[in-house]
């Protein structure tokens, strides 16, 4: 049971857990403000400060990479040493590098300070979530959490509007200054009104389990970007890649062995446990990669305003305003594997709808597609946590929620960096096919899958840029039909093995007996 560390001076209840729910709330606002402003920036970045496709790259994954792999260690830390203490010092990360990201000199820095941000967005999210389940207790806890995801959802569906606001009006920069101001501002809410607490069963940090997982999962993200540019059989990949898998041979070693694993790897020989992690990565390939890759389109391809592409965004993230709440309402009623399922097939038909899109066609042709794809993950999305702890013994309904928080993070890090290396290859396969040198090609072809048209048209003199953006539609074209293959796939392994969920619990709770006793 957890304990307050400081006794404050008492103020009415009612108030003080408001503001507290202010401050996390901001908190997760700031999250998909991070995510989806820069991706909407990153024309104007590469236009101010250039950089190389994979420098460009990184402004985005570095945020992502360092956010998933700091979860679980960073609510480990926060249990032990104080939740309040854990979040005040994680805001405060996150709002100076968002302050020296406006004023970064160059891309380099940009980047690094990019992963500072997403370290900061990591320890302030899973502290407060934690210090917000001390506050509220039963239908008060569900609605301050259900608030919480309105508040992601309202970042996920207007970040980009109001990124491309800011860029047309002030410049790219001033993205980072609005983020700045909301994590100073859940700063100042959090130091007044929220409690000290802390597990006193926590014990210390698994760090060669925390090391050996984020240095995998780091070099497995640069052997992706990079091997476009590279080549897959390269020297540079097949090192970077080799080094993933030896990290990730030594991290499984260690979470057999340790007492208190970071993460207890018998949980996923459970069929509902593993749909549970599948579901929490599915929506990454058929909903987030767009949330970067189609603001790169509308700006770079299709010549859109950073305005205007903010507008389009809207119409695939504004259903996650209403229809999570929906889904939730009719799992009364259905099954939620039925749900999740029928979302995702949803989800894999509108990324087909899109396939048909070519670039040059007017914008209410995309209105359609955009709007299923946001419709069909939106019914998951409302279902997606409450059933990660569904799935395992109540005691340990913290642990399911941080891996299951760590495997949709992670995955969706992971999925921008598969999904930019396929989107690169394609385009510089496509860029082949027209007859443009193999070198040329390579050269010009991870510009290109960026958005970056006009950089690609200078290095390919010889092509229109009719040609190049019709070689992009139909690199895009391909991409989509992958994503739309696995988005069909997860939704078939999710139905079965979510089919029984309430049924694991025995089982998790037998496995979990059975590797106390060994």
């Amino acid at each position: 049971m957890d304990t307050n560390l400081s006794a404050q001076a008492p103020e009415p209840a009612a108030a003080r857990r408001t503001l507290v729910l202010a401050a996390v709330s901001l908190a997760a606002l700031c999250m998909p403000l991070s995510f989806t402003g820069p991706a909407i920036a990153i024309p104007a970045i590469a236009a101010d400060l250039h950089g190389t496709p994979l420098a460009l790259a990184w402004i985005t994954n570095a945020f992502m990479l360092s956010f998933g792999g700091c979860l679980m260690v960073a609510g480990a830390l926060a249990d032990r040493y104080g939740r309040k203490r854990v979040f005040l010092l994680g805001m405060a990360v996150f709002s100076a590098a968002a302050l020296a990201l406006a004023a970064a000199p160059g891309i380099v820095w940009l980047d690094v300070l990019r992963a500072v941000q997403g370290l900061g967005c990591a320890m302030a999210l899973s502290s407060g979530l934690a210090a917000l389940a001390q506050e509220f207790d039963g239908p008060a806890r569900a609605r301050a959490f259900s608030l919480i995801g309105t508040a992601f959802g309202v970042g996920l569906a207007f970040g980009p509007f109001l990124a491309g606001t800011l860029i047309t009006r002030t410049g790219w920069r001033a993205i980072f200054i609005a983020t700045a101001a909301a994590g100073l501002a859940a700063l100042l809410a959090a130091t007044h009104a929220m409690r000290e607490t802390r597990d006193p069963q926590a014990q210390g940090v698994d760090w060669p389990g925390a090391l050996t997982f984020t240095g995998a999962l780091s070099l497995f993200t640069y052997g992706l970007l990079q091997a476009p540019d590279s080549g897959w059989g390269s020297a540079a990949s097949l090192a970077l890649l080799g080094g993933a898998a030896l990290l990730l041979a030594v991290f499984i070693r260690v979470e057999r062995r340790a007492a208190r694993p970071m993460l207890d790897l018998t949980l996923f020989r459970l069929p509902a446990f593993a749909g549970v992690q599948l579901l929490a990565a599915a929506p990454a390939f058929s909903f987030v990669v767009l949330l970067v890759l189609l603001p790169a389109r509308f700006i770079g391809i299709e010549g859109y305003s950073a305005l205007e592409a903010g507008r389009m965004m809207i119409a695939l993230s504004a259903p996650m305003l209403v229809l999570p709440v929906l889904a939730g309402m009719a799992a009364q009623r259905i099954a939620a594997a039925h749900i999740c399922a029928s979302g995702l097939l949803l989800a894999a038909g509108g990324l087909l709808w899109l396939s048909t899109c070519a670039p040059g066609q007017p914008p209410a042709t995309l209105i359609g597609p955009l709007l299923l794809i946001g419709c069909g993950i939106s019914l998951p999305w409302g279902l997606m946590d409450g059933l990660a702890i569904s799935v395992v013994p109540v005691e340990r309904a913290g642990m399911a929620a941080g891996i299951f928080n760590t495997t949709r993070v992670a995955g969706e890090g992971l999925a921008l960096a598969i999904v930019s290396a396929l989107l690169g290859t394609f385009t510089v396969a496509a860029l082949g096919g027209t007859g443009i040198g193999a070198e040329q090609a390579a050269h010009a072809g991870p510009f290109l899958a960026l958005g970056e048209l006009h950089h690609a048209a200078t290095l390919l003199p010889q092509a229109g840029a009719g040609e190049l953006a019709q070689a992009y539609g139909a690199a895009f074209r391909h991409l989509l039909y992958v994503l739309a293959s696995i988005t069909t796939a997860s939704a078939l392994l999710i139905l079965t093995f979510l089919r029984h969920p309430a049924g694991a619990t025995e089982h998790i709770a037998t496995a979990s007996a059975s590797k106390t006793t060994n």
